[in-house]
């Protein structure tokens, strides 16, 4: 049965400099690509699985996994330990941003991407405008539009399922 652990950043340091744990960062691959803590493999949280052609080699060394602050590597656990993973799991506490904020060295990219749950803001808060915009001045039936995107995001927020971030992620600039 899988047991999930927390680790902090000066703990994770040692063991990654003594070749004891095997770093997972579970983010989307423009956001590990834009920063990311050096040896870390990417691998985005949908396709976490206890199938190890997706895992990293890990045996006989700790799988540790992060993010950008905690939540989407504790659900990657989360995910392991519900599939009875045979083995344990550490979660990094704070992610990537604990990481930086014990000034521990990071890898950044000089090409800057908008984080994709930025992304998914700017694309549903531009709708909802240009619909709003397009229902007051060109026909009021347009204004549907913009009821679309908020029951989209209304959706999201009750479920935390958000068909455009799926979409989103597989965009090129995503890759």
């Amino acid at each position: 049965m899988t047991t999930i652990h927390r680790t902090n950043p000066e703990t994770l340091k040692q063991w990654l400099a003594s070749g004891e744990a095997v770093l997972v960062d579970v983010r989307e691959p423009a956001e590990h690509r834009a920063e990311a803590i050096g040896h870390a493999r990417n691998l985005p949280l949908s396709e976490v699985t206890i199938d190890e052609a997706h895992l990293p080699e890990h045996r006989h060394k700790k799988l540790v996994i992060h993010c950008k602050s905690g939540k989407r590597s504790m659900m990657a656990c989360e995910k392991l330990k519900s599939e009875n993973a045979p083995f344990d799991v550490w979660n990094l506490e704070g992610g990537i941003e604990a990481w930086k904020a014990a000034n521990l060295p990071v890898v950044s990219s000089d090409k800057k991407t908008l984080p994709l749950d930025r992304q998914v803001q700017l694309t549903i808060g531009l709708s909802v405008l240009i619909f709003a915009l397009l229902g007051y001045f060109v026909n009021p039936a347009l204004s549907l539009g913009a009821a679309f995107f908020g029951a989209g995001l209304t959706n999201a927020g009750l479920t935390g399922w958000c068909g455009l971030a799926k979409l989103m992620a597989k965009m090129p600039w995503n890759q």
